[in-house]
């Protein structure tokens, strides 16, 4: 069985978005992923590829949702594997930050207080449910089998502000896809880690720690 994979959590993604070239950001002002290939004129994404993609990032593109929110853009960075193929992704602005999260399961008027996370209250509002868990609020609904969730900070991102991104929550469209997803790498077609940087004070044989050069002793 493939083992589980759960990315950064939300309020973990802050240092990464904010520093050097993890600044990467997909999509145009309003904060969604759309925007990318077919700007322009451009042909349209090609689906097969984009299908390539996702399987590469352990995900299915069907399981790929965006949203918008006023100011906030999707750090292409922190788009990825949730659980076995779900996928989440951060929504920026400034210090500010959510997360929406995409999972098989649901959530509804029997489990509300119990989906995990589970909720120290839980009520109806709009598409589907605000609920307010440990250090985090969030609101949660179920769409094609699927538990659709966007969290946050309630000190960092207001009640009203995620209300209006979880209403925008929607199934990505190629465009979306192309921009959000991450790129296969032409060698293996999957997304990999960048290689180990090679050192040069290590033995090429067994497992010594490095060396001082000769006359650096004291």
């Amino acid at each position: 069985m493939r083992p589980r994979r759960l990315l950064l959590p939300a309020l973990l993604v802050l240092p990464l978005v904010l520093t050097g070239c993890g600044s990467e950001k997909a999509g145009g002002a309003a904060g969604g992923a759309a925007g990318g290939a077919a700007a322009g004129g451009a042909p349209p994404p090609d689906r097969a590829d984009l299908e390539a993609r996702a399987l590469a990032a352990q995900t299915r593109v069907e399981h790929v949702y965006v949203t918008e929110a006023d100011g906030f853009t999707a750090a292409k960075q922190s788009a990825g594997v949730l659980g076995d193929d779900g996928f989440q992704v951060t929504y920026v602005k400034g210090r500010a930050q959510f997360t929406l999260y995409v999972d098989r399961g649901t959530v509804d008027a029997e489990n509300c207080r119990t989906a995990p996370p589970a909720a120290k209250s839980c009520e109806k509002d709009g598409k589907g449910w605000y609920r307010v868990t440990d250090g985090r609020h969030e609101y949660a609904r179920t769409e094609n089998g699927l538990r659709i969730q966007l969290a946050a900070d309630p000190e960092a991102v207001g009640r009203d502000v995620l209300r209006a991104a979880a209403e925008n929550v929607h199934r990505a469209d190629e465009d979306e896809l192309d921009a959000i997803l991450p790129e296969r790498t032409e060698r293996t077609g999957r997304a990999e880690p960048t290689a180990p940087v090679e050192r040069g004070d290590l033995p090429t044989h067994g497992d010594g720690a490095p060396q001082d050069p000769p006359g650096a002793g004291g």
